[in-house]
């Protein structure tokens, strides 16, 4: 039986990046039904709404999602249910896609790459697991209000609600305990329960499901001082559980560890392990068409997409092990190149990893 994949490539190199992915897809002999739809601004241009019906439709008939990017400058005038982000968030509420898996590995290849030190983060390997669905981004209400008493009567005020459910927390506590179960039983909760009900909530609720999982060792960490060791000594954590705010900023501090964000793949999962998987980094319409953008984060999210959603962990092995074979042989994109490697450029990082499959 086929599995049915969703492929949207959306805006500036979002399609460039995907196109390398579905070529190292179609390389692997599985039995793939790949269909396209338009998204982000890309869907706006055509059908007047970033996340059109016909795409959405699609993305909830399909075993997995393989999403590019979305975003653009010219589209920031837009109001704001209508620009580009809203297709991620959209999808993220429609498909229940509340937990996103966000690896931060530093290739030995990369080593000098790293805005740190070689010493500090040779070796690193860490699982950032960030609540997706609920938070700040999904409180109700909020919006723009004119404050009717008090120091700032008259004023204009901006307010957003964080909140979150009990079985929220649950459910994500119990994705990140599970995949600490697989490493090495470490993890480490971050939240700001110092100043926020909200975090102290998640802390509790957090340390209630860890009884569950006597094997792992749960610590807690205050988000602006997980910040800083994430800079310090990266090397210290592990696997990392969060919510859906603190995980987007640290996720992507985590990311610039390794040297690019261009290297960085993520899976957005629902209970039932369909998932929407994309690069970290975003859409770069600065580089859109030219040919430079590094494919990696994208190749190595269609790994992702084997591995949780189709079950093909040995396929998902392959094609991060020619990851590291085409980084061995030297080939490097822009975001990358140092002196003694070869520049190359997104199709022939393309070709290259094809290549390494064979």
């Amino acid at each position: 039986m086929a599995h049915k994949i969703a492929v949207l490539p959306g805006d500036g190199i979002g399609p460039e990046i995907t196109e390398q992915a579905v070529r190292v897809l179609g390389a692997l002999g599985l039995d793939l039904e790949l269909h396209t739809e338009p998204v982000g601004g890309a869907a706006y241009d055509v059908h007047g709404h970033p996340l059109p019906a016909s795409t959405l439709n699609l993305a909830k008939e399909s075993a997995a999602i393989l999403f590019g990017a979305v975003g653009d400058w010219k589209y920031d005038s837009l109001a704001r249910e209508l620009r580009p982000e809203q297709a991620i968030l959209g999808l993220r509420k429609a498909l229940g896609l509340f937990a996103n898996l966000r690896p931060a590995i530093l290739y030995p290849q990369l080593a000098n790459a790293s805005s740190l030190k070689p010493e500090v983060v040779s070796g690193l390997d860490i699982l950032i697991v960030r609540e997706l669905t609920g938070d700040i981004y999904f409180g109700q209400p909020r919006g723009v209000r004119e404050v009717a008493d008090g120091p700032f009567k008259g004023e204009r005020q901006g307010f957003d609600t964080m909140h979150y459910a009990e079985s929220e927390v649950r459910r994500i506590a119990h994705v990140a305990f599970q995949a600490a179960q697989k490493r090495s039983k470490k993890l480490c909760s971050v939240d700001k329960a110092n100043v926020l009900e909200t975090s102290q909530f998640w802390r509790d609720t957090v340390i209630e499901v860890a009884r569950e999982y006597p094997d792992v060792a749960l610590s807690h960490m205050y988000v602006d001082n997980a910040a800083m060791q994430l800079v310090r000594a990266p090397k210290e954590f592990d696997v990392v559980v969060t919510g859906n705010l603190f995980g987007d900023i640290l996720s992507d501090e985590a990311a610039m560890l390794t040297g690019s964000i261009g290297m960085l793949p993520s899976a957005s999962l629902n209970a039932s392990n369909q998932g929407l998987y994309e690069p970290s980094h975003g859409s770069a319409p600065d580089i859109a068409g030219k040919n430079i953008a590094n494919p990696l984060a994208t190749i190595l999210s269609a790994a992702m997409l084997l591995r949780y959603s189709l079950n093909e962990a040995g396929r998902a092995d392959k094609i991060e092990e020619a990851v590291q074979a085409v980084l061995q042989q030297g080939l490097r994109t822009a975001d990358i190149f140092e002196p003694g490697t070869t520049r190359v450029s997104t199709s022939e990082m393309g070709d290259a990893v094809l290549k390494a499959l064979k």
